[in-house]
């Protein structure tokens, strides 16, 4: 099975980043201390996904508005421009690659507008399907599809609205589907309001209802949760959904000496367990991410547990593309974790810096001299030096089209 992937991806000026060209495995690991600004590189993901569903406006005022994520480091006074550009692969059985880009500006009142914004689609078969809008050229809207004639706001992408269009579907699908999760134990041991359970919310806020769906619709796949969820917090060997009124909480069965059995609430149960719940939710949820992010997985989860959590990643990225933010040396030893599956994120100079390893960490991989995580426990997992750009119109964003 191909699994389509997001290749590369290109930032001008996104909040921490005046620039960035980041190249993605399947799984990549984004590796870095705390506040060098994994979290703001996690943040692309949720803000590409969100413009394809609501409106740019709404996507940066959730945000704090266009001033607070658009970088400064090199510009005075009103925000220069910000640009972020998408490569993609496999997207379906036609199409071989896709780009996707736009760049904006900052004007007065904390307002934007959309200076270019481009879209190519090619095809397995050599054809190629594409839009240009550009600003900065009569505003026009220039398409290879003669049909699209989109009325557009200024500060507003073209992509979602030309989207229901056969030739850049797949596109807006793939970007849409990218899911970012930070599972939060607090919220999985709240009452839950019950929804459809089709997709999970980044926090947990609704795994009730997709545990429920999971269960209802592939037994397969809950045998498998219940079998990794046993390797993770030993005795589990039943979660199951309860209803109290109008809301919905969990109920975990474990089992002790004798196979006698004992059943406890979400709000009995531990960080660690209650994590490891969402984890698999987000994996074996009904509506399959194109992109699977998650923040930190080992948190609050025993050691001894993770080989179960690593499992876990090993299966996801058989159907989706993975990416994990980790500090963990115990999942960064895993035999299997090569030099392609890891990045550095660096904080230097006031500015997020990501980068493949350096040579000498290649190395030691490849002879396995020493895995990843012994590597970072002796503060030698290190980036290759000096490929930082920091001209950020040295990062292109936009490519020919005729």
């Amino acid at each position: 099975m191909t699994v389509p992937m997001l290749r590369s991806l290109s930032l001008q000026r996104f909040r921490s980043f005046p620039t960035a060209e980041i190249e993605f495995g399947n799984p990549a690991f984004l590796v870095g201390q705390n506040g060098a600004g994994k979290s703001n590189l996690v943040d692309v993901f949720a803000f590409l996904a969100e413009t394809m569903t609501s409106p740019l406006s709404a996507v940066f005022e959730r945000r704090g508005g266009f001033v607070a994520v658009c970088n400064r480091r090199y510009s005075r006074g009103r925000p220069s421009n910000l640009g972020v550009k998408v490569k993609l692969e496999n997207l379906d059985d036609e199409t071989s690659t896709a780009t996707y880009a736009f760049e904006l500006r900052a004007l007065e009142k904390y307002d934007f507008r959309v200076v270019r914004e481009q879209c190519i689609v090619n095809r397995c078969d050599g054809s190629r399907d594409w839009f240009d809008r550009n600003s900065k050229k009569n505003k026009k809207f220039n398409s290879s599809v003669e049909s699209l004639n989109p009325v557009l706001e200024e500060n507003a992408l073209a992509l979602p609205l030309v989207g229901g269009d056969t030739r850049f579907e797949a596109v807006v699908r793939f970007m849409s589907k990218m899911s970012t999760y930070r599972i939060d134990p607090v919220v999985l041991r709240e009452m839950q309001d019950p929804d459809g359970g089709v997709r999970l919310r980044s926090d947990g806020g609704n795994v009730t209802s997709v545990i429920r769906e999971i269960k209802r619709d592939s037994q397969t796949d809950w045998e498998k949760i219940l079998d990794l969820m046993e390797g993770i917090v030993p005795k589990t060997v039943g979660v199951a959904t309860k209803k109290h009124g109008n809301k919905l909480t969990l109920e975990f069965t474990q089992e002790w000496a004798d196979s006698n059995q004992v059943r406890f609430e979400a709000y009995n149960m531990s960080d660690g367990t209650l994590r490891a719940l969402g984890l698999l939710a987000a994996v074996f949820q009904r509506t399959r991410p194109s992109v699977l992010v998650i923040e930190e997985p080992e948190a609050t989860i025993h050691p001894g547990a993770l080989s179960a959590v690593l499992d876990l990643l090993r299966h996801a990225k058989r159907f989706m593309q993975v990416v994990v933010t980790t500090h963990s040396p115990d999942i960064l030893n895993a035999d299997w974790i090569e030099d392609r599956h890891l990045r550095i994120v660096n904080w230097e100079e006031g500015t997020t810096r990501v980068a493949p390893v350096s040579e000498a960490t290649r190395t030691a991989l490849g002879k396995h001299l020493m895995g990843a995580g012994e590597l970072l426990r002796s503060n030698t997992l290190t980036a290759i030096p000096d490929c930082f750009i920091n001209d950020p119109s040295k990062v292109p964003l936009f490519e020919t089209v005729t």
